[in-house]
């Protein structure tokens, strides 16, 4: 039997002009890779982020994310990647 490990860490990255604290987890499931990112806004409300590993590359799955996290997205892209 194979056991997948989970992975968490956190990052630091600046978007909408502040720095902020991106949470990240990845876990293994029968439908493949995922990765999970949370991240606080200014008055303190979490967003959710949803990548899944599909054909060997990380697709965002989460829609009506704000314009902040929009624009770090190729970072946290480039994050994933090395894990």
């Amino acid at each position: 039997m194979i056991e997948s490990k989970n992975i968490q860490f956190t990052i630091l990255i600046k978007a909408g002009g502040q720095l902020r604290e991106f949470n990240f987890r990845k876990s293994a499931g029968p439908a493949g890779s995922l990765f999970t990112i949370d991240v606080a806004d200014t008055r303190g409300e979490r967003h959710y982020l949803m990548f899944r590993q599909e054909n060997g590359q990380w697709i965002l799955k989460t829609t009506g994310i704000p314009d902040w996290i929009k624009e770090v997205i190729p970072k946290i892209n480039e994050t994933i990647h090395q894990f």
